[in-house]
């Protein structure tokens, strides 16, 4: 069967401070799309809700617009530009990097727990 959705019609929508993901779920695949505001931070604006330390999830994702700053637990980072694919395992905290929004779109699942409250 082949199923597709739009952008513009998200299944859900989850909205933190400072920014929100849109997520379209398809049979085996959770699409997110995420919008963080200029001084978004995880560990900020979505950390309380997750009930967790660090982000806990892992993301498949490409960066579409603006920059995004990734740090481990164990302090390795690195900054994602538009146009880079990246994939981030569970274990880090990330923010946006200057005065542009970030749009990046979340693949393989990511999408699907994040910024849920912790048994939702």
């Amino acid at each position: 069967m082949i199923e597709v959705k739009s952008l513009d019609k998200p299944d859900e929508r989850r909205d933190f401070p400072m920014g929100h993901m849109e997520v379209l779920k398809l049979s085996g695949l959770s699409f997110g799309v995420a919008t963080f505001e200029p001084g978004w931070r995880w560990s900020e604006s979505v950390k309380e809700i997750a009930g967790t330390e660090s982000c806990q999830v892992h993301h498949t994702g490409l960066v579409v617009q603006g920059r995004l700053a990734i740090r481990m637990d164990d302090g390795t980072e690195t900054e994602v530009d538009p146009g880079e694919v990246f994939v981030c395992p569970p274990g880090h905290d990330a923010w946006v990097v200057g005065d542009e929004q970030v749009i990046l779109y979340d693949f393989a699942g990511g999408a699907a727990d994040y910024a849920k409250a912790k048994g939702a």
